[in-house]
């Protein structure tokens, strides 16, 4: 699964010649009032009005557009869309009375549809009663991008049952800091991983031709388009310091694959890099996006981030010249939810030439390819009649699949899987919450109220109860999330009783983590697990009962000192609705683990490393005097998780012994199920190059692939990778492939292997 080489004068799309036509058509008829207007992008929620009804004698709160006011800020600012919901997920039947009344407004009005636009981060998640699959994360564990088309499809195929034609996903800023509240969004701390993750997820929602969108395709938007991930102070919307070679190499390469894939909308990173403000830079949004990708999509804002560029970033001097700079960077729409003002000033630009008409023409070709390539001239809404699928079970099983393959076993003494009739005590702060398991952008933003509209889901206690009896599972949980306030925010422990209740159990489970966040009132200021659960785990460890940890949490949090306490370590992630399903399965061996960590856990606060580290980072004690060292230290790898049972690995090879620039070569390894279940196994191929012109990184992930294995089966796995990728970004920052040797490992193992010539690329993408 190595990344494709690509030609930087092949478009990203190959254009259809009808759509092309129509757009030019469309434009020509256009006032700039018009054009001004579809590159705003207005909140659901300023809109409509909430409403109020009796059934069966109780107030029940819903919510409705208002068709007057939706009808005269069409009729006046000419809007092109709109996003959001008001506050929590609608049902589908209020998305299908309300879409259709703003696209009539709008055909009636503009004779252009609107683009209506969600977050919908892990599955249709601002839709009540959709399928909701583990966050993205977690999806990564799996190391399986099939899962991820899949999940694409069905987000695709829910999303436009409810009227919505564009979802604000894939996530791809690299998880590579911990600290960060948002790591949960990505794909993990890898860029081939992310990569794989985003072809495939595009796919899913796109479907294969990226110029016509079917009916149960959707458009997406890939964000955060870039190095948003990485802030130097770890928290959320604060500027990052990347070096170049880093920038180009690492944090672009998933956005590139994306756009390969034919993803046809990018929003971009909030925050700055290297003192510049990505919605400021027209070298990041039209260089190297536009230009150099040969990209004919359409890039959006986040949500105000036009804004920023003035109140927080200080790079501009009021609204207007904040404007001015980020439409002449190359941003083509403003996510500017409250306030039509953005027509009023850009309009006010043009006619002074502070923005060229070829850019506002630019900027409406790209919005109005969008909306042409996913049929909306012709078919504004979607005909509920054509979704009797949304919400079936056969949906909710590939979920459950995708849960299974996403929870990761980190440790077991031989305590799991738990014997039939075991009595088990379950404590800790999510046990019994749905909150829990699925994380923000579920239902509302901070995932606040999910447990109303998923009740009929399961707990890890309900699912505990379900699996193995409701007689054996004692819940008693110690420590408790206080629902107001901040996300952290527990509750007075009561850690005696738990202990107490030890006393019946043959087994502790205990159920830790975090509660559900996003994005800045996610920040924290300590990486540790609280202290409060900590010292649950350590009470219920001294009663001399087995302890299992079920770690349930966005970001890697520091268990250091509980780790040796347990027995057992399972960390879920954020496995979504049927992760708690998914997780008394698989302990009780119904299943078979086979998730693997897709970023580095930390073991100490001031050790914070990814895999693919510098090989400078780790250092042996220098003789002499001047005595010191340097260690690389981690709770888990990259790439870590056990199952139940075992794998195999010998005979790794290599086709060519020495290569030149322009080969592919093959690696195989043969894999063996040596135990007495079966199991799936990620097989992980490396990288190393062990002399370059700057610093190498220790490796690189340059394959993967998951294979099923019955007992006793063997399989070669094979790896046929392009040469080109194993090039680096220089100091120059330009990719170059140095002569010299190489290491290829897998399983254990390694094979040499020698490249025989130099190779510069002038173009920013790899070429043959």
């Amino acid at each position: 699964m190595a990344q494709n080489p690509q030609n930087r004068h092949s478009p990203s799309i190959p254009r259809d010649a009808q759509i092309e036509k129509e757009v030019e058509n469309t434009l020509k008829g256009m006032t700039l009032d018009d054009k001004v207007g579809q590159m705003l992008q207005l909140d659901l929620g300023q809109l409509g009005r909430q409403t109020f009804a009796m059934k069966g004698g109780r107030l029940e709160m819903g919510w409705s557009i208002d068709s007057l006011k939706l009808d005269s800020t069409i009729a006046r600012y000419r809007v092109g869309s709109i996003l959001n919901v008001p506050g929590t997920a609608l049902t589908l039947g209020e998305f299908q009375k309300a879409v259709p009344v703003m696209q009539d407004i709008s055909m009636r009005n503009l004779g252009i549809p609107t683009i209506y636009g969600l977050d919908q981060n892990h599955g249709a998640s601002y839709v009540q009663g959709a399928t909701i699959f583990p966050q993205p994360i977690a999806l990564a564990a799996t190391f399986n991008p099939s899962l991820a088309t899949v999940m694409g499809q069905i987000c695709a195929y829910e999303s436009r049952a409810a009227d919505c034609p564009w979802v604000f996903n894939p996530t791809l800023d690299l998880g590579r800091d911990p600290r960060w509240s948002r790591i949960w969004e990505s794909y993990g701390e890898d860029p081939l991983l992310e990569s794989e993750m985003a072809r495939a997820l595009v796919r899913g929602y796109q479907g294969d031709d990226p110029n016509h969108l079917g009916k149960y395709n959707v458009a997406v938007s890939v964000k955060h388009y870039f190095g948003y991930g990485a802030p130097f102070s770890g928290k959320d919307r604060t500027p990052a310091y990347i070096s170049e070679p880093m920038l180009r190499q690492k944090y672009f390469e998933p956005f590139k694959a994306a756009i390969e894939a034919g993803a046809l909308t990018v929003m971009v990173n909030s925050a700055s890099i290297n003192g510049v403000p990505v919605h400021a830079s027209h070298r990041f949004l039209t260089e190297w996006l536009k230009e150099d990708l040969n990209w004919d999509g359409m890039i959006l804002t986040d949500w105000a981030d036009i804004d920023n560029l003035y109140t927080r970033e200080k790079v501009a001097k009021d609204k207007k010249d904040a404007i001015r700079i980020a439409i002449n960077a190359g941003i083509d729409m403003s996510m500017d939810p409250y306030s039509t003002d953005f027509c009023v000033l850009l309009k006010e630009l043009v006619e002074e030439g502070a923005v060229s008409m070829e850019r506002i023409d630019d900027a409406v070709r790209r919005i109005l390819r969008v909306k042409y390539r996913l049929g909306l001239f012709d078919m504004p809404d979607s005909n509920p009649d054509d979704y009797p699928l949304f919400a079936c079970d056969s949906f909710a099983m590939k979920s459950l699949d995708a849960a299974l393959e996403a929870e990761i076993l980190l440790k077991n003494n031989g305590i799991l899987p738990l014997k039939e009739g075991t009595r088990i005590l379950l404590a800790g702060p999510n046990a019994n919450s749905m909150r829990c398991l699925n994380g923000g952008w579920t239902y509302t933003w901070q995932g606040s109220n999910t447990e109303d509209i998923a009740r009929h889901y399961n707990t890890i206690y309900e699912a505990m109860c379900n699996r193995f009896g409701k007689d054996n599972v004692i819940l008693e949980q110690g420590v408790t999330y206080r629902e107001s306030g901040s996300y952290d925010a527990e509750n007075t422990p009561d850690i005696e009783r738990a202990v107490a209740a030890a006393a019946e159990a043959d087994v502790i489970v205990a159920c830790i983590g975090e509660n559900s966040y996003c994005e800045t009132p996610g920040n924290l200021t300590d990486l540790w697990l609280s202290q409060n659960q900590r010292d649950l785990v350590k009470a219920l460890a001294a009663t001399g009962k087995p302890v299992v940890l079920i770690l349930n949490e966005g970001r890697p949090r520091l268990v250091t000192d509980i780790e040796p306490l347990a027995g057992a370590v399972v960390d879920i992630l954020l496995p979504g609705n049927y992760g708690a399903d998914a997780l008394a399965m698989l302990l009780a061996g119904d299943a078979n683990f086979s998730g693997k960590l897709p970023c580095t856990y930390p073991k100490e606060i001031n050790s914070l490393i990814n895999y693919d580290y510098k090989v400078s980072e780790q250092t042996s004690t220098m003789a002499g005097a001047y005595d010191y060292d340097a260690k690389v230290t981690q709770m888990w790898p990259f790439g870590f998780g056990l199952s139940y049972t075992a794998f195999e690995y010998s005979d790794l090879r290599i086709d060519k012994a020495e290569f030149a620039p322009g080969d592919f070569i093959t690696l195989s390894v043969n894999v063996r199920n040596t135990g007495r279940m079966a199991g799936k196994e990620s097989v992980l191929f490396y990288s190393s190059d062990l002399v370059a012109s700057i610093v190498p990184d220790c490796r690189r992930l340059c394959s993967f692939e998951k294979v099923s294995l019955e007992p006793g089966e063997s399989r070669t796995v094979k790896a046929t990778i392009p040469v080109s990728s194993l090039a680096f970004v220089g100091a120059d920052g330009k990719w170059v492939l140095e002569k010299g040797d190489f290491v290829f490992t897998c399983g254990g193992m390694s094979v040499p292997a020698t490249c025989t010539a130099d190779k510069k690329w002038d173009s920013p993408n790899i070429l043959d």
